[in-house]
């Protein structure tokens, strides 16, 4: 589809999609908005973390990923950056996205074989990031990116998500907004 003339450019927001079971990747990459991670830097991570186990915890042991939070906390370190855990009683209101790099999620999902759907949940990694004013749903299993809006609209997805009760939330911040704790609002 394209513009028409005077019409505002179109924000080029960066979307990995899902392959294997490297949504932790995937996440990363996206909320980072570039690929800066692939599967063999995550499982060099993984053998840093654990360097004595022979089936390491923090992927599955088939070797298809499955990464689990250390790992994206370590890649995250390793930028510079930071993952600080969102509690959830809090109200999104104490949020203070204007110095929040983005959102890691970890979200319950079904499992299917083809068309068949399976009574098990796993877990999903998805990234929410804003790009040019607008914050995006960048779960590597949507087709494209998905608006969700301004401010409102983020917090009106995360609210929906965390009802529920079974999402975690990580915030994306630079060491500095961590160590100050600016990427909360205090009353």
């Amino acid at each position: 589809m394209s513009q028409g003339p005077g019409a505002p450019p179109r924000p080029s927001v960066y979307h990995e999609r899902q392959r294997l079971e490297l949504c932790a990747i995937h996440a990363l990459n996206n909320v980072l908005q570039q690929r800066l991670f692939s599967q063999e830097a995550a499982d060099e991570i993984c053998k840093r973390l654990a360097p004595d186990c022979r089936l390491n915890p923090h992927r599955s042991f088939l070797g298809t990923g499955n990464y689990d939070v250390n790992v994206i906390m370590a890649a995250l370190q390793g930028l510079g950056l930071a993952a600080v855990w969102w509690d959830r009683r809090r109200p999104l209101s104490q949020l203070a996205l204007p110095h929040v790099l983005g959102l890691i999620l970890n979200l319950p999902a079904p499992v299917s074989l083809g068309l068949l759907s399976l009574p098990l949940r796993r877990r999903h990694w998805v990234a929410l990031r804003q790009v040019d004013g607008v914050y995006y749903n960048l779960d590597s299993k949507l087709r494209a990116p998905e608006a969700l809006g301004d401010e409102d609209g983020l917090r009106a997805f995360l609210g929906a998500v965390l009802a529920p009760g079974l999402c975690q939330v990580l915030v994306v911040v630079t060491k500095e907004v961590e160590e100050k704790s600016s990427w909360l609002l205090t009353d």
